[in-house]
């Protein structure tokens, strides 16, 4: 497995962990999930890049993605698809990855640590994310 693959991995960890706990700071609880699993220097360098851009730009991840997600809303949604939605916001926001490899690694981790359904929800809102933001 790519060490980005990996790195997303252990940003989802560090997301779900965070959104769980409710009111911790982001990054705080991204360093303490990532010491309890040992992670890689390069793993972490990766997900931290992802984290930082998470919890910098939460607000206006999460207004854009509720904006798609018309008929739910984004704290209706399972963790899991919540995690991986920002995730793959932040990653296009960054700019450094095509939008195609940002869905497919998205559905991967949906499909890993959630569900099937789960992995199509994902595949179309970061489809339409995509869309929106001219990176398809």
């Amino acid at each position: 497995m790519r060490v980005e693959t990996r790195a997303r991995a252990r940003a989802l960890q560090a997301l779900y962990a965070w959104d769980v706990r409710g009111d911790a700071q982001l990054e705080k609880v991204a360093m303490q999930v990532w010491d309890d699993l040992a992670i890689t220097a390069s793993e972490r360098t990766l997900a931290l890049a992802l984290v930082r851009t998470i919890a910098a730009s939460q607000g206006d991840i999460d207004e854009e993605l509720g904006e798609i997600t018309t008929n739910w809303r984004l704290q209706r949604l399972g963790v899991v698809e919540r995690c991986v939605l920002r995730l793959g916001a932040a990653e296009m926001l960054n700019g450094g990855t095509p939008a195609r490899v940002v869905i497919q690694e998205g559905v991967r981790l949906a499909e890993r640590f959630g569900s099937a359904q789960s992995a199509k929800f994902v595949n179309g809102v970061l489809d339409a994310l995509a869309r929106r933001r001219g990176q398809l």
